[in-house]
C-alpha cells in the first residue's frame, strides 16, 4: 500500500456540520481533495451553496452538495441525513464540527438558557447525528466518526468555561461511542485544536495584542491554520486511521505543554 493510498477516501461520503466556513470548511475542502462526495451543511443556505459550488467547480464533477442544517434540530438533521442516504445512497463519515457559545463571562453569571443552548448544541446535537448515522455504517462493518472538540475541554476558565465543560463531554461521548461500536470496525475519534484563524475565534486574533498574550505561551508561538486541523480529519477517516479510535488529538501549536 503506498503512502497515497493510505489517506485515499474516493468512495466515502462525509457528512460535516459548520462547514460553510473555518475548520469545517477546510474539512469538507481537504475530503473533497481527497476523493470523498461531501456535504456541506450550517444554517444558512447561500454559504452551503458557495462552499460546495467551489469544491464541484475546483474538480470539475459533483463531489460536494448543500444541506442546510440547525443542529439544534432533530427533524433538521434527520432531513441532513435522509438526504445525503437518497443522493448517495450511505453515509460513510460523519463529522461533527457545528458548535454554539452565546455566553463570555464566569459560570456565576450564565443564565440557565444559555447553558442549556451550549450543552445542547455541542453535546447532544452530536449524539443524534451520530446515531442517526451509525446503524448503516455498523450495518457494513465501516464506518469514521470524528467529534472537533477543544483545548478548552482539557483546562479550567473563568470566561467560557460552559463551553469548555461541553468540550470535555465530547472528549467522552467519542471515548463511550469508540467501545460501542468498535465490535462493528466504526471508528469514533475527537480533535482538540487550539487558536486557529477562524471567525468563531476572530476576537483572539483580529487584535495583535490579544494575539500576542493568546499564543505567547505556545511553543510555536503562532495561531492554527483552518486546513492544519482539515488533515487530521482526513487521517482518521481514512485507510491510515483505521486502527484509531477513542482518542482525542490535541493540535494547538504546544499550546498545552509548556
Amino acid at each position: 500500500m503506498t503512502t497515497a493510498n493510505l489517506f485515499d477516501l474516493t468512495g466515502k461520503v462525509a457528512i460535516v456540520t459548520g462547514s460553510s466556513r473555518g475548520i469545517g470548511k477546510a474539512i469538507v475542502e481537504q475530503m473533497a481533495a481527497h476523493g470523498a462526495k461531501v456535504v456541506v451543511s450550517s444554517r444558512k443556505p447561500g454559504p452551503c451553496e458557495a462552499v460546495a459550488g467551489a469544491i464541484n467547480e475546483e474538480h470539475g464533477e459533483e463531489r460536494a452538495i448543500a444541506v442546510p442544517a440547525n443542529i439544534s434540530s432533530k427533524d433538521d438533521l434527520q432531513r441532513l441525513v435522509d438526504t445525503t442516504m437518497a443522493k448517495w445512497g450511505q453515509v460513510d463519515i460523519v463529522v461533527c464540527n457545528a458548535a454554539s457559545n452565546p455566553y463570555f463571562g464566569p459560570m456565576s453569571g450564565i443564565e440557565d438558557e444559555a447553558f442549556t443552548k451550549i450543552l445542547q448544541n455541542n453535546i447532544i446535537s452530536n449524539h443524534w447525528l451520530i446515531a442517526m448515522v451509525a446503524p448503516q455504517m455498523r450495518a457494513r462493518k465501516d464506518g469514521a466518526v470524528v467529534i472537533v472538540s477543544s483545548i478548552g475541554g482539557l483546562k479550567a476558565t473563568d470566561v467560557i468555561g460552559a463551553y469548555n465543560i461541553s468540550k470535555a463531554a465530547d472528549m467522552q461521548l467519542a471515548r463511550n461511542l469508540a467501545l460501542e461500536f468498535g465490535r462493528d470496525n466504526v471508528r469514533v475519534n475527537c480533535i482538540a485544536p487550539g487558536l486557529v484563524q477562524t471567525d468563531f475565534a476572530r476576537a483572539l486574533w483580529e487584535n495583535p495584542d490579544i494575539l500576542k498574550g493568546a499564543t505567547a505561551g505556545s511553543c510555536l508561538k503562532r495561531i492554527g491554520q483552518p486546513d492544519e486541523i482539515a488533515g487530521m480529519a482526513v487521517f482518521l477517516c481514512s485507510k491510515a486511521g483505521g486502527f484509531t479510535t477513542g482518542q482525542t488529538f490535541v493540535i494547538d501549536g504546544g499550546a498545552t505543554v509548556v
